[in-house]
């Protein structure tokens, strides 16, 4: 989705914590004072910050950084000008030019959907097998929806840590649309829609009919999957089997609805039979 541009003012850290200085870099961005960092910690603030997304862009006339997703910097017990401060992971895609001034003035703008894929194996998590379906599910969204984002993650199958991660990426990354890929059969450790039911708020009945019958074209045991598809604050989660052949043909059952549904999701009040 595109948001309306805005612009950000920000103070970029000297000292050893100069953030954004190389292509690649990780840097943190608060709104307002900077805690106790280490005096190596790449950084820089705000002091006012509208919401940010995952996906979210900072531009300059010579520089761009994209925004990760966001978490909770500790604060000092006991220190009162040391609490807890929310804070921001960006990656600098172009890095500002030598000698660029410490407070900058940059373009806020968020275009296309930012995709999170979780892949859940146990011997992927433990680096003993290649993960090919979630760079699979990348590649066949951004071949039908604009994406400002797309981040992996390989997690064993453990229903609490999905569970979180789903939370997290929705809830406070701010990502649009989160896929799964593995554990959705009767396999004792298969315990992905449990961990899906645990957080989504609406479900998708007609997204898991619409993988079901994908699935039931190619083969019987295509009955067996469990997958559970729905909604959780502004992102729409998928679960989809663990094999590439079978991600791609639930995912492109899917696909062709997902933009519209996130869109309507997030507010979008044209009419749905507009189309």
């Amino acid at each position: 989705m595109s948001d309306t541009k805005q612009s950000v003012s920000l103070r970029f850290g000297r000292c050893g914590g100069l953030g954004g200085a190389t292509a690649g870099q990780k840097f943190l961005l608060f709104a307002g004072p900077v805690p106790a960092l280490p005096a190596d910690m790449p950084h820089a603030h705000a002091e006012k910050l509208p919401p940010l997304k995952a996906g979210h862009l900072l531009r300059g006339e010579r520089e761009e950084h994209r925004v990760l997703g966001r978490f909770w910097w500790p604060g000092i017990a006991g220190v009162a000008d040391q609490p807890s401060a929310p804070c921001w992971l960006l990656e600098t895609l172009v890095p500002a030019p030598s000698g660029a001034d410490d407070v900058r003035e940059l373009a806020l703008s968020r275009n296309g959907f930012a995709l999170a894929w979780i892949t859940l194996s146990d011997k992927g998590a433990a680096g003993l097998r290649a993960d090919a379906s979630g760079p699979l599910i990348e590649e066949l969204t951004r071949a039908e929806m604009p994406l400002s984002l797309a981040r992996g993650f390989v997690l064993p199958d453990e229903e609490r840590q999905l569970a979180a991660l789903l939370a997290q990426l929705a809830l406070v990354d701010g990502f649009d649309f989160i896929c799964t890929t593995g554990g959705t059969g009767v396999a004792p450790r298969d315990v992905t829609p449990e961990a899906t039911l645990r957080v989504i708020e609406k479900r998708l009945p007609g997204f898991e009919r619409a993988m079901t019958l994908a699935s039931l074209a190619k083969t019987p045991r295509g009955a067996v999957s469990r997958a559970v598809c729905g909604t959780l604050g502004g992102a729409v989660v998928v679960n989809l089997p663990g094999s590439p052949k079978a991600v791609r043909e639930c995912l492109g059952a899917v696909l062709p609805a997902v933009a519209h549904t996130i869109e309507k999701l997030q507010g979008d009040p044209s009419e749905c039979g507009a189309d």
